[in-house]
């Protein structure tokens, strides 16, 4: 159970990681040429989908 909980927590880190880089351009108005957007929006969206993946192994939910 501990193993779930540390990959639980890393990656809800991780998630928030790239969440703040998101927010510095969306919200706080941080200038990116459009191939580094799309890279931040593809890295937000795999460490959203690994915190999603990690949070149903902690709840105990089958994929």
């Amino acid at each position: 159970m501990q193993d779930v909980k540390q990959e639980y927590s890393e990656a809800y880190e991780a998630w928030q990681e790239q969440l703040r880089g998101m927010h510095r351009v969306l919200l706080e108005g941080e200038r990116l040429p459009p191939p580094k957007v799309k890279g931040l929006l593809n890295r937000e969206a795999r460490a959203k989908e690994r915190y999603d993946r990690a949070r149903r192994r902690l709840l105990g939910l089958s994929d």
